[in-house]
């Protein structure tokens, strides 16, 4: 990865973008794609859309969401401690003893999860988000409403880092490597040219309701979408993979299989990845993907979709890990099978 395109993925990993306000991250996401894209777009819902080719009639909908799980505060009580409810999959386990960063309505401020010491009886085993809460050293109510208010979010105060210069691991990389790998295939497809029309897509949301990919997609009436998201890696201690499925880091992108899936769009995928010699591995998606590709699929007459992952480990942690050559295979991929599209092909299980 060229160090020009490290730097924008760490920007924003950087930039705290929790689901429901993820306007920061949107205008650096735009700054960067306005230099190759040929349109950009918005939309009311907060989406930011990058488009090659909008005249072509055959469009290509790459969504990847830049939103990130979060906290958020529900009430504040007599002496300034923030409670909080979660805004989207975060574990309590994880969050205990952490730093956040509170994106107050008046100014951050900097905190900490508090927990009961072990030596006055420590957590519960059955603990849950009610039973911590945050410690900004405000003294009273009153200090902390200053800074605070009811509805205000907060974000793990971790930074990216770099394992070994093989592996990126931080917050929110689920999945604001999907929405960096979007604007990557669409950099170097600038360069190579595409006969489809591609609508590279940072879409909002998808942590809590999905509603982005759904604005997105009615919007763009896409003839094929595909999610670009993160899944399960299963190659770290602890995990049964008879039951999870073996997914390993530096595998190469996770391609889904199930019934949401376009077998035609696979096919596809799977043929440039053998033509470019890029491993693929498997993920099995029977009834629904839990991706922007649900909401996608079921706008208009219908969308045929599918999915492509990359694999990450320790998920809705604050040290979520990832590898570099899994994210440049997945754009490899992705810029070699639709440079080469002509925007003639069938998208019908049952046409030969």
């Amino acid at each position: 990865m060229e160090q020009a395109n490290r730097s924008f993925l760490m920007d924003l990993l950087h930039t705290p973008s929790p689901s429901s306000d993820e306007v920061a991250i949107q205008k650096k996401w735009i700054n960067y794609v306005k230099d190759f894209a040929d349109e950009i777009k918005t939309d009311n819902a907060g989406n930011a859309i990058g488009i090659i080719n909008p005249d072509a009639e055959f469009k290509v909908l790459l969504a990847g969401h830049c939103d990130e799980i979060a906290l958020v505060i529900n009430r504040i009580d007599d002496e300034g401690f923030l409670h909080f409810d979660k805004m989207g999959g975060i574990n309590p386990k994880a969050a205990v003893g952490m730093k956040v960063t509170v994106l107050g309505h008046n100014a951050e401020s900097t905190g900490v999860i508090g927990v009961n010491a072990q030596h006055h009886g420590g957590l519960k085993n059955d603990f849950g988000l009610e039973d911590l809460f945050i410690d900004c050293g405000y003294k009273t109510k009153e200090e902390a409403e200053r800074f605070v208010q009811i509805g205000d979010l907060a974000v793990y105060k971790t930074n990216p880092e770099l394992l070994m210069d093989r592996y990126v691991s931080g917050r929110g990389l689920d999945n604001r490597t999907g929405a960096f790998i979007v604007a990557e295939v669409l950099r170097r497809l600038s360069d190579r040219g595409s006969d489809v029309g591609v609508y590279a897509a940072s879409t909002v949301n998808e942590e809590t309701n999905m509603g982005g990919a759904y604005f997105a997609a009615a919007g763009i009436k896409p003839t094929m979408a595909i999610a670009c998201d993160v899944t399960f890696a299963t190659d770290y201690p602890g995990v049964n993979k008879n039951k999870h499925g073996d997914v390993k880091l530096d595998g190469g992108p996770v391609l889904a299989k199930g019934a949401p899936i376009n077998i035609k769009i696979n096919k596809m995928l799977e043929k440039t990845a053998r033509r470019r010699n890029i491993r693929v591995q498997y993920e099995l998606t029977p009834r629904m993907t839990g991706t922007d590709a649900d909401r996608m699929r079921l706008t208009g007459p219908g969308v045929p979709i599918s999915l492509v992952s990359l694999p990450l480990r320790y998920m809705h942690s604050p040290v979520e890990t990832s590898s570099l050559k899994d994210m440049d295979e997945e754009i490899e991929l992705l810029v070699t099978m639709l440079s080469e599209m002509t925007g003639e092909e069938s998208l019908n299980p049952l046409d030969d």
